[in-house]
């Protein structure tokens, strides 16, 4: 990138963390109380929270690494974006309302309300941590990856930038704050890719044959590894059902005024993700077409690179700015909302549940990743996003979709069924990223991406155990899964 590329690039990301800054400072005048930090007081209304959890849920992985694996692997990393939005059209179907309905802040608190067991919170806590942080992390790099590439500084600056802005405002501001923040970013970084794709392709004008040509046009061939097959499966279930179990997608339906409108605010979720994707998806394909193929482990930046090479002057540097704003903005936004649902469990959990403990544990939140992030290595951002949703797919969502719709899940079987799925995927993905070295073909796609096996093996567990402790069911499932269920006016007429 040209001196002048660079500094535009340096002044568009100090914008867009100033501007951060000031919306959520603008935020806390309206946060006062526990229920504001955590869940907006309950009043975000459909529009409003369709925006915020769009921009949340489109980080970096959405923002650059969709458009680097598309144009490294062509039509098999489809499944990505595709996944991405397919997992809200499961969500809405199966928990959004229900989830709403129970009155809980956190997944731990619905755990409680459902099941009545302090031993299960403590496990769905760990595991919101768990999902929180090996999400979190990723970002963390590819923040510090975008800083270093446009601008040259050494990549723990864009980590700790991003670490300590993101802490701050939640600290300020909590939920309230937040959701400012998230609503305005999503239509900022939809500009952010949409304009300077749009210029390229308008600029180039290729024509459909041309884009679509060669081996890399096949589908088919997996992202990378010897079997194809099961990797495309388990990126399937990871990507599909790992929605329903994101802390941080869920606790943003905990904001919504009732039952109805977390259903609203998915459908218009769905549309929003729709038209965000038809970017990085036509990004990747030019990249491909147009620039030369990337070193490994570099697919995220490719999309850095795609004005510059392709538009080039002065217009060409300051579209290769916008993007990096955008990829700043995908970084902050995501990992608010990380941070958001960490504090939520740890200040209701662990501490006492008042404001300060909130901002406490916000702290903490923060800088965990932080501090893990520093000293680790990065590989592509999509790659291991997609091992958080496998952890998600594995646990909360056997555990929200069961609890939710069938009587008969039991303490034990909730317990035993998140220890399964929790095992496989966090030690799969443990030993792919420790021991690279000893996996080839089909052993390394199962490792690093566990969901055909681990979410399978969650629900199964869950159903058996569950079967064989029947006995332990007792009328209190009735009553809740009647307050998860009945409109609030039904329930009024059935009393």
């Amino acid at each position: 990138m040209t001196p002048d590329g660079s500094t535009l690039s340096l002044v568009a990301i100090t914008l867009v963390v100033v501007l951060t800054g000031m919306v959520g400072a603008y935020g806390v005048r309206f946060a006062r109380t526990t229920n504001d930090f955590l869940v907006a007081s309950r009043t975000v209304r459909p529009a409003w929270n369709a925006a915020a959890i769009s921009g949340e849920y489109l980080s970096a992985a959405s923002f650059l690494g969709v458009a680097g694996l598309i144009a490294v692997y062509g039509p098999d990393a489809l499944w990505y974006p595709v996944g991405f939005t397919a997992g809200y059209l499961a969500l809405q179907l199966f928990v959004a309302a229900p989830l709403r309905r129970s009155g809980a802040y956190t997944v731990p608190d619905f755990a409680e309300i459902r099941w009545g067991s302090r031993r299960l919170r403590a496990l769905a806590t760990a595991l919101v941590l768990a999902i929180a942080w090996l999400y979190m992390v990723p970002l963390l790099h590819g923040a510090g990856l975008v800083l270093q590439e446009v601008t040259g500084l050494p990549r723990w600056v864009g980590v700790t930038v991003v670490a300590v802005v993101v802490t701050i405002n939640v600290v300020a501001g909590g939920m309230r704050s937040i959701t400012l923040v998230q609503a305005l970013q999503y239509w900022f970084k939809l500009v952010a890719i949409a304009l300077p794709v749009l210029v390229a392709y308008a600029l180039t004008r290729p024509g459909v044959a041309q884009l679509f040509t060669g081996e890399w046009a096949n589908a088919g061939t997996g992202l990378g590894a010897g079997e194809s097959a099961p990797e495309i499966y388990s990126l399937m279930l990871a990507t599909f059902l790992g929605t329903m179990g994101l802390p941080h997608v869920l606790v943003r339906f905990y904001t919504n005024v009732d039952g109805g409108s977390a259903r609203a605010t998915t459908v218009r979720v769905i549309a929003l993700l729709g038209v965000f994707y038809a970017f990085p998806t036509l990004a990747g394909v030019l990249m491909h077409q147009l620039m030369p193929p990337p070193a490994p482990g570099q697919a995220d930046t490719l999309l850095l690179g795609l004005p510059a090479q392709v538009v080039g002057g002065v217009l060409g540097a300051v579209l290769a700015a916008l993007v990096a704003a955008g990829a700043i903005a995908a970084f902050l936004s995501t990992s608010s909302g990380l941070v958001v649902a960490a504090a939520g469990v740890l200040s209701t959990d662990v501490l006492r549940g008042r404001v300060r403990d909130f901002r406490a544990a916000a702290v903490v939140a923060g800088l965990v990743p932080l501090a893990i992030a520093l000293p680790t290595t990065s590989v592509d951002i999509s790659r291991v996003v997609g091992m958080a949703f496998a952890v998600a797919a594995s646990t909360f969502c056997p555990l929200l979709v069961l609890g939710i719709w069938w009587r008969g899940l039991t303490t034990a079987g909730a317990v035993a069924g998140l220890l399964v799925g929790g095992v496989a995927s966090l030690g799969s993905l443990v030993t792919w990223v420790v021991f690279p070295a000893v996996q080839t073909g089909s052993l390394e796609s199962l490792l690093g991406q566990p969901a055909v096996y681990s979410v399978p093996a969650s629900f199964a567990t869950m159903v058996v155990v569950s079967l064989v402790t029947r006995s332990s069911v007792t009328p209190r499932a009735d009553a809740v899964l009647a307050q998860l269920h009945l409109p609030s006016a039904a329930r009024r007429v059935g009393a």
